[in-house]
């Protein structure tokens, strides 16, 4: 019986669920930790994305980590065997960009703790990098998962933004999921290092913020109630659907626990083992309605 691994639902029956589940037209994925992690994708993840569009249901692929480009992304899906393409990818970098365009049109030079990857997609859209010096003044700090992060540039930074410098984070993560016996420090922890020295805190961008969803929205002419949200994280993924009003969906894929989602503030609509599971349950809703 498929309900042993739905581990909390929202849904006071199951017919409940199915008619919710029914409304979903679009299913925006996080990345690392739901379909796959580290470098190697889930067994069930084609499968799942080949049943999506058997049912007419379109998918996106949404990211916090800023430390590839699109380009790279769609890679290293390739690579994983996973076909995407452009308008199916949305990173926290698209955001960011997105944001100062919007927010700051006349700021371009911008001090960054981030990848080489990720400061090549800023200088693309146009905006200035600046180096590691006193005499080279920035509009902005923006900060990454800043895989190549240095102490001085560290240091840096937080004078900059002692200076009262526009302060963007690309993300709040505190860790980056891996399969490796490593912990990655992400964004958020850095941000919280650069708190404690400077007293600041950033304007975040990314998941949770409801922004993420706009171009999928806009794109494709639907509703948020019609977004099914699905991730590994309480603290981005599952926040960002409820801020956006969509349907958030928590898989024990990666970072989460079922503990963790009964005592989370902001609780998952629906909690399952992984995106099989969910899969079965859209198919199951699929047929419940037809």
């Amino acid at each position: 019986m498929i309900t042993k691994r739905i581990h909390l639902s929202s849904f006071g029956t199951q017919e409940a669920l199915f008619e919710r589940l029914s409304r979903i037209k679009h299913v925006a994925l996080d990345m690392d930790g739901t379909i796959y992690k580290g470098s190697k994708v889930f067994s069930y993840t084609s499968e799942f994305l080949k049943s999506l569009k058997r049912m007419g249901i379109g998918y996106s692929f949404l990211t916090n980590n800023p430390s590839k480009s699109t380009d790279d992304y769609l890679r290293h899906l390739n690579n994983m065997g996973i076909e995407a393409n452009k308008e199916e990818l949305y990173t926290t970098v698209q955001a960011t960009i997105a944001y100062l365009q919007s927010n700051y049109p006349n700021k371009q030079r911008l001090f960054i703790l981030g990848t080489e990857s990720m400061i090549t997609q800023f200088e693309r859209a146009g905006f200035e990098s600046i180096p590691d010096s006193p005499n080279e003044e920035p509009d902005a700090v923006v900060v990454g998962f800043d895989l190549s992060l240095t102490y001085d540039r560290l240091a840096r930074a937080a004078w900059w933004i002692n200076q009262g410098k526009i302060y963007i984070a690309t993300n709040p993560d505190f860790v980056c999921p891996t399969d490796e016996p490593i912990t990655l420090v992400d964004c958020g922890s850095i941000c919280a290092a650069l708190e404690k020295a400077t007293g600041r805190i950033p304007v975040v961008l990314g998941k949770p913020q409801p922004e993420m969803l706009d171009g999928i929205l806009k794109s494709r002419h639907i509703e948020p109630f019609e977004v099914a949200m699905v991730g590994d994280r309480l603290y981005t993924d599952i926040l960002m659907a409820h801020n956006a009003n969509a349907l958030g969906v928590l898989v024990l894929s990666g970072e989460a626990t079922i503990e963790d989602a009964k005592n989370a503030d902001v609780m998952p609509h629906l909690v399952v083992d992984n995106l099989a599971v969910l899969g079965e349950l859209l198919h199951e809703a699929y047929v419940y309605v037809g």
